[in-house]
């Protein structure tokens, strides 16, 4: 590793940019010389093992997405990327950690489903990662595996109220759940959707011979997310904790937050890009069985109600916090296709951590956020709410050296044969074009992408033991 000199970029943090070199010392920042500094004038560039121009680019903290699912077992099979290939993809664009779901569900020990995920990660993640740990079945003993869960790092869990026979948490369970996070810390994230009413809608369109991707969207409607996190927010209210609802694609979902949060109740969401580009029309509606492609949950959104812009809004008015990918990629041959005469077998998820970063970057160029919120959305408050903050998602002395450096004169084209490295054979943002480029990455000091490609190691992530979070309280 060494000492390197990132010389003659802007380093922008959410609070602000500023013109400035970062100076890395072994897997650390150790200063960032803006003009006026103590040490601007030394001649550092003869005195560092190496020097990197980021001359007319930006350098930003390394990427944070909070909604993983590498591995995951669904529907019959399980998500194509490992977590040597997620994480190698999530490099690729500018992602340096991840925080991934640990997973119990009926009639399994949540200790047992944490230590598999350990498993599945060590030795083979490229970047670093942590876990939040899904409660799928909310019993005596869940209940008491939960006060372990911050000795091992884990400050976090989630539900459903989706998936009925799988994930499924009945309101009784949420409360017991919730006030078993009142009494530790732990922060309650939720799946809000409302399961067992969905389940109805989709049989009587299965029976209408309904059968096409399209209806996944329809049985999931707004109606369903909106009615969810309205009831989490208020069992959330009742226990007195704070509540973290993910993948937010209804805009009447946000609204429900958005009153909550005016309120003064401490409850926050996150979106993800497909509910920010993507739409039931254009691509769930495509033609045959093409719209598998799109099918996850919560659903693309009609472009026509205005859900897109709704997010884009929330992600302004701080409505909504982070945008996260909930990644969960599955191929089309032999995966997607267990759905191929009805829509309610197709395995739920969309690959994306390779392009998160880029695509909000879009929303820079296109006026919707600025360029400090887009690093506080996708690396500073995800490193706030999750326990990472101060080693993570930020660019000051003593930080982790996570950096990227962004080209925005840069271009990227999106798709399958051109800068797809994700374990899928097919890409959902096939196609899309970026006007900038991801073009050097480090993680704690170690180089994972240069000119020349990837240039990192499997096993070079480490777990992150995260901490509870202030930010919360």
């Amino acid at each position: 590793m060494g000492t390197v000199l990132i010389k003659g970029g802007t380093v922008i943090n959410a609070t602000g940019t500023a013109a400035a070199d970062v100076l890395v010392d072994g897997d650390t920042i150790a200063a960032v010389l803006t003009p006026g500094s103590s040490l601007l004038g030394v001649d550092l560039e003869g005195k560092t093992d190496s020097v990197v121009d980021a001359k007319g680019k930006y350098v930003i903290p390394g990427g944070i997405d909070p909604h993983t699912h590498m591995e995951l077992p669904f529907g019959g099979t399980q998500a194509s990327d490992t977590f040597e290939t997620g994480t190698r993809a999530a490099a690729w664009g500018g992602t340096t950690s991840i925080i991934d779901f640990a997973v119990q569900r009926y009639g399994e020990r949540v200790e047992e489903g944490l230590a598999t995920w350990h498993a599945k990660a060590a030795g083979n993640a490229c970047i670093d990662y942590g876990f939040h740990q899904i409660i799928g079945g909310v019993d005596e003993f869940s209940l008491k595996a939960m006060d372990g869960l911050i000795d091992e790092g884990v400050t976090s869990f989630k539900l459903f109220m989706a998936y009925p026979g799988v994930f499924y948490s009945d309101d009784a369970q949420i409360l017991k759940a919730m006030q078993k996070s009142a009494e530790t810390g732990l922060l309650t994230m939720m799946h809000a959707e409302n399961g067992p009413a969905i389940d109805v809608l989709a049989e009587q369109l299965y029976s209408a011979g309904k059968t096409s991707p399209y209806y996944h969207g329809i049985a999931r409607a707004w109606q369903m997310e909106e009615e969810a996190t309205h009831r989490a927010i208020m069992i959330a209210n009742l226990a007195g904790v704070p509540l973290y609802v993910v993948h937010v694609s209804a805009k009447q979902a946000v609204e429900q937050l958005a009153v909550a949060r005016d309120r003064g109740q401490n409850v926050f969401g996150e979106t993800c890009p497909q509910y920010l580009y993507l739409s039931l029309e254009d691509q769930l509606g495509a033609a045959g069985f093409e719209g598998a492609k799109w099918v996850c949950s919560t659903p693309l959104r009609a472009r026509a109600e205005g859900h897109q812009d709704a997010m884009w809004q929330a992600l302004r008015t701080n409505d909504l916090q982070i945008v996260s990918t909930d990644h969960c990629p599955f191929c089309m041959k032999e995966q997607k296709e267990l759905g191929l005469n009805d829509f309610r077998a197709i395995p739920n998820g969309i690959g994306g951590i390779e392009h998160r970063m880029d695509l909000m970057y879009q929303g820079v160029v296109t006026g919707k956020i600025s360029l400090p919120r887009w690093v506080e959305l996708t690396s500073t408050t995800p490193a706030l709410m999750f326990g990472l903050y101060g080693k993570k998602g930020v660019i000051q002395p003593g930080a982790d050296a996570d950096l990227v450096i962004y080209d925005p004169t840069g271009h990227t084209s999106i798709g399958y044969e051109k800068t797809h490295h994700m374990n899928m054979d097919y890409s959902a943002w096939e196609g899309f074009k970026i006007d900038g480029h991801v073009d050097w990455v480090m993680s704690r000091g170690t180089v994972l992408i240069d000119d020349s490609g990837f240039v990192g190691t499997k096993g070079h992530g480490q777990y992150l033991k995260r901490d509870l979070s202030h930010y919360l309280h």
